[in-house]
């Protein structure tokens, strides 16, 4: 599927640009993105489809809720965190990533106006944070603009950094315009070791982003005595959950800071849910069954209470809202179940009057929904239990 949704996705683009070599200097965006979206509708379906077959046998996590007596714990609470994902394009192309980020995508990357949209919903909401992704966020020309007008609400931010990106022209600042701004970095950094990074995120990325750890060292991230915090995380590089999230923490600090001179504040362990290229590899090696059943197999309900989606507004590029960030990946609309997608209703920031509209609506769920309760639970603020 994967290798499938890459020639298509190519074979799009070169059907519409081969008269051009300037992709952005094109013809019609929204005829573009009309058959991108085409494109995106028919490989939800197939993929919808092998999750359903891979989970053959085992209960759907609705019915392991209600088994547990936990049916009525995923509803929306108070929106806290809006989570916008600013985009797709990237200077990466990682093996487990969930939104297919990549050079390419660089239609798919919201505007002036949603970021305008953002700022505005914000402003004297419940909102506490708000956490950009992408894609590699920072390089949206709005990014410095939405952490402008979040920040300046006196609300929290946090850049989901690559750290690769900081090493291409024209980002040279942007560590200290983070600093400056007072924005929270999470990290990408699979592992302390050059060959597993590789292997995962494509080569030369480890010394990459060993480069742009050092440069937020520089500028005072993740140093004793610091306010300026600099978490990483940790994606386990194959079908297996991730191991307890202190013990690993410790080995990274001693590692970096031994072999690099480079600290930290915190480690995050997040589990790899079975959502696009990630669970593409899993069924070509034949082993997204039994990733499916390790999950449901390793279901933790003391993980459910904490679980991110209750406060959480997940926003995509073209402003459209969903309960978390896997549901926006899986098409699923705000509070729309996996099984339900054909007949959801997509909502936006534009049908929002306030980030509460829906207080008490039923979370939507899926399959993929596991990985977040499996062991001690997973965020994207790492594990939500002690270790399990």
């Amino acid at each position: 599927l994967q290798f499938l949704y890459f020639i298509e996705y190519n074979i799009v683009i070169m059907n519409i640009f081969r008269r051009t070599a300037v992709l952005r200097a094109v013809v019609n965006k929204e005829a573009v993105l009309e058959r991108l979206a085409a494109r995106d509708a028919r490989m939800r379906v197939k993929r919808e489809k092998v999750l359903t077959d891979a989970q053959a046998g085992l209960p759907s996590f609705a019915e392991k809720l209600k088994a547990c007596g936990l049916s009525d714990m995923l509803v929306r609470q108070e929106t806290k965190t809006l989570q916008v994902n600013i985009g797709l394009l990237c200077n990466q192309t990682c093996k487990h990533c969930h939104v297919e980020a990549g050079p390419a995508r660089v239609l798919e990357n919201m505007g002036e106006k949603e970021i305008d949209r953002i700022i505005e919903l914000c402003k004297d909401s419940t909102i506490q944070t708000v956490d950009i992704t992408g894609g590699a966020p920072e390089m949206n020309q709005y990014f410095r603009k939405l952490v402008k007008g979040i920040t300046a609400q006196g609300k929290k931010v946090i850049d989901r950094c690559n750290l690769t990106v900081l090493s291409l022209e024209g980002q040279e600042d942007t560590p200290q315009f983070l600093a400056d701004h007072g924005v929270e970095v999470v990290a990408s950094m699979p592992c302390y070791s050059v060959d597993n990074v590789d292997a995962q995120r494509g080569d030369g990325v480890f010394d990459a982003s060993i480069e742009g750890l050092k440069k937020l060292n520089a500028v005072g991230y993740g140093i004793d005595n610091s306010n300026l915090t600099l978490n990483l995380v940790y994606n386990p590089l194959g079908p297996f959950l991730p191991p307890p999230q202190k013990s690993l923490e410790a080995a990274y600090k001693e590692k970096l800071m031994e072999t690099f001179g480079i600290s930290f504040t915190s480690l995050f362990t997040i589990t790899n849910l079975p959502v696009k290229r990630f669970a593409d590899d899993l069924k070509k090696e034949g082993k997204l069954a039994d990733y499916m059943a390790l999950l449901v197999n390793s279901f933790n309900e003391d993980t459910v209470g904490d679980l991110m989606c209750r406060d959480t507004i997940s926003v995509n590029w073209n402003g459209k809202i969903f309960d978390c960030d896997f549901n926006q990946q899986l098409g699923m609309p705000l509070g729309v179940h996996a099984d339900d997608i054909q007949t959801g209703e997509d909502r936006s920031i534009w049908t929002l009057k306030t980030v509460n509209d829906h207080l008490d609506q039923q979370i939507g769920l899926g399959a993929h929904c596991y990985g977040c309760t499996a062991g001690a639970g997973s965020s994207c603020g790492g594990s939500l239990t002690q270790e399990a």
